[in-house]
C-alpha cells in the first residue's frame, strides 16, 4: 500500500485538512501502517481520539470507512459473514413450486452470502483500499480475537462452502483498545502499535477552537487548563477530548465567555461521568478552578 502517503508529514497535513490534528508519533504510526500494509493497534485512555483517527484517515484518503464495533458476545457471523436464510428458504419454496429440489450446493452460493464488516473489507473493489475500524477490540471475548488472525495476517476470509476470499487491495486496518483487558500476544504480534496520549494543552486548545468555533478564546484557555488539571485527580474516568468538546459546547450554548465557579458547577455533568467523580471535582474546585473564580 505504498504511495498512499509520501511520509508522516503528508499524513499530518492531510488529516489536518479534514479537521483532525495529529501529533508526530501518531502521524508516523499511520504512515507506517499504510506503507507496510500492517494493521495498526491504537491504545490509549477513552476520549483521546483513537476512533477519530481511523475516521479521519478514511476521510483524508476519500475511501470508505468500514466499522466493526466490538462488544461482549460478538459472534463470527456478525463480524465475518452470514447466510441469508430468508432468501434461502424462499429459493427452496420456489424450487418446490416448480417441482424441483435444491441441495446444499445450490443454497450456499454467493447469491445468498451476506457480507459483514471483515468480508466486506476483503471484497471491496474500489480504487483505494478501505479503512477497516475494529473499534474497542478489548470489549470482545478472548475467543473472538482468534477469529481475526487469518484476516489480520493474510487479509483473507475463508467461507467453508465457497473457499477463501483474499483482498485485491488489503484494507487499512485500525484496531482500538481502551485496555479494559489484556489482548493476546498473538494479536499484538500481527499489528503495529501506538499509544495515544492526551493532547498537549496547546493542541487541545486548537482542537477545541476547531470543534467549537463559536467558543470565546478566554473560555477555551480556561477550560483547557481545567481539564488538564482534572486529569491529575483520582477519577474513575479522566475527561478526554470528547468531554472537553461537550463541555465547551455546553458552556458556549449558555453564552459563557469566561469560566466561573458557578459555570463549572452548573455544567459539571458534561465532564464527570459518575457520582464519585462529580464529588471529587466539586471538592477540588478551589485547586482546579481558573483564577479569578466568581
Amino acid at each position: 500500500m505504498s504511495g498512499l502517503f509520501a511520509d508522516a508529514e503528508d499524513v499530518r497535513c492531510r488529516l489536518d485538512a479534514v479537521g483532525y490534528l495529529v501529533d508526530e508519533g501518531t502521524a508516523t504510526a499511520l504512515h507506517l501502517a499504510a506503507a507496510l500494509g500492517r494493521p495498526l493497534l491504537l491504545e490509549g485512555e477513552p476520549g483521546v481520539g483513537k476512533t477519530s483517527a481511523a475516521k479521519a484517515l478514511a476521510a483524508a484518503l476519500d475511501t470508505p470507512l468500514i466499522r466493526l464495533q466490538c462488544y461482549e458476545g460478538l459472534s463470527a457471523s456478525e463480524a465475518l459473514y452470514e447466510w441469508n436464510h430468508q432468501r434461502q428458504l424462499l429459493a427452496v419454496r420456489l424450487a418446490e413450486s416448480r417441482g424441483d429440489t435444491l441441495d446444499g450446493s445450490g443454497l450456499f452460493t454467493e447469491e445468498f452470502l451476506l457480507d459483514r464488516p471483515l468480508l466486506k473489507a476483503v471484497r471491496h473493489d474500489g480504487p483505494l483500499p478501505p479503512v477497516l475500524l475494529v473499534d474497542e477490540i478489548d470489549r470482545a471475548d478472548d475467543e473472538f480475537e482468534a477469529l481475526l488472525f487469518e484476516f489480520l495476517g493474510e487479509s483473507a476470509v475463508t467461507v467453508p462452502e465457497l473457499g477463501t476470499f483474499a483482498a485485491v487491495r488489503p484494507p487499512l486496518v485500525v484496531l482500538t483498545s481502551n485496555r479494559s483487558r489484556e489482548l493476546h500476544d498473538a494479536l499484538r504480534r500481527r499489528c503495529l502499535y501506538h499509544w495515544i496520549d492526551f493532547p498537549s494543552p496547546e493542541r487541545a486548545a486548537e482542537i477545541l477552537r476547531r470543534s467549537v468555533p463559536a467558543a470565546a478564546e478566554p473560555l477555551i484557555a480556561s477550560a483547557t487548563a481545567f481539564i488538564g488539571r482534572a486529569r491529575t485527580l483520582d477519577l474513575d474516568k479522566a475527561p478526554g477530548l470528547a468531554e472537553a468538546i461537550d463541555w465547551v459546547s455546553a458552556l458556549t450554548a449558555l453564552r459563557v465567555t469566561r469560566l466561573t465557579r458557578a459555570d463549572i458547577v452548573t455544567t459539571l455533568s458534561t465532564v464527570a461521568k459518575s457520582p464519585d467523580d462529580r464529588t471529587t471535582l466539586t471538592d477540588s474546585l478551589d485547586d482546579l478552578g481558573p483564577p479569578p473564580v466568581g
